[in-house]
């Protein structure tokens, strides 16, 4: 098999649908995965990457975590911006609890985060891990959108940073095939499929999406959860565009 990457594209709380992609994946992708060279992502992207790479028996977990933290968030009056309501310090909780003491060894050089410079505006994609501490920072910091999230940038090296999905939401890696998956469709590897007359698309931070009202609500839905329904159904998309894909490349294993 030649040489494969994975890369999970930034999107919020549509970070869902990478959930169900992780878990088609270790169901009916076995053979993929123990293939697969590097993971990739951005933002909630790089998140459920690092899980998948460093605790993939946390799938599950991890996605009762999201329905929870998306229900939570949902529920403030102006979602995770909502005074003194505190997004990042929920979501490092959730990080924590996940990941195992060893995940930076096992990330360093196989896991590629997407941050951007707050001062440079320059993208960065980092793959060196000292300690669990620096992977869960720079996790952070890919997530912190400013506002949004809060107003305290996430420091790492001296530096303050911020969403790496601001400056490249999908890293395509140097060596061997990226797939890249998305929960925006568009000219991606493993996304929704839109259908409709126009045939546009418009390169958003390295993700080509295609024009459309479905992906307008869908980046709705990134930064304001919807109800556990529409979760779930986001989910399932997830794991069922996995599925057809993995027919499609012959990687699909009925019984792993």
């Amino acid at each position: 098999m030649k040489t494969i990457n994975l890369s999970f594209a930034g999107c919020g709380f549509l970070s869902i649908y990478h959930l169900g992609v992780a878990s088609a994946l270790r169901r009916h992708g076995k053979k993929l995965l123990k293939g697969v060279r590097a993971f990739a992502g951005a933002s909630s992207g790089s998140l459920v990457a690092s899980v998948l790479l460093t605790a993939p028996g946390k799938i599950e977990e991890c996605t009762e975590f999201t329905y929870k933290f998306a229900e939570e968030t949902r529920r403030q009056p102006f979602g995770a911006a909502t005074p003194g309501y505190d997004f990042m310090a929920q979501l490092r909780s959730g990080i924590e609890s996940i990941l195992p003491p060893n995940a930076h060894e096992l990330a360093n050089n196989r896991l590629h985060v997407s941050i951007s410079n707050i001062k440079t505006r320059e993208n960065c994609l980092v793959s060196s891990f000292s300690s669990r501490e620096d992977l869960i920072k720079v996790l952070l910091a890919s997530s912190f959108l400013p506002i949004y999230a809060g107003l305290k940038p996430v420091e790492y090296k001296g530096q303050k940073w911020m969403d790496g999905g601001l400056t490249n939401s999908l890293p395509i890696l140097p060596e061997g095939q990226t797939v890249t998956i998305s929960p925006f469709s568009g000219r991606l590897d493993i996304c929704p499929e839109d259908k409709g007359l126009l045939d546009l698309y418009i390169n958003i931070t390295n993700q080509h999406l295609r024009l459309s009202v479905a992906n307008l609500v869908r980046l709705s839905q990134a930064l304001f959860p919807p109800k556990k329904r529409k979760m779930e159904s986001l989910y399932q998309h997830g794991f069922d565009d996995t599925i057809e894909f993995l027919l499609k490349e012959n990687w699909f294993e009925q019984n792993a």
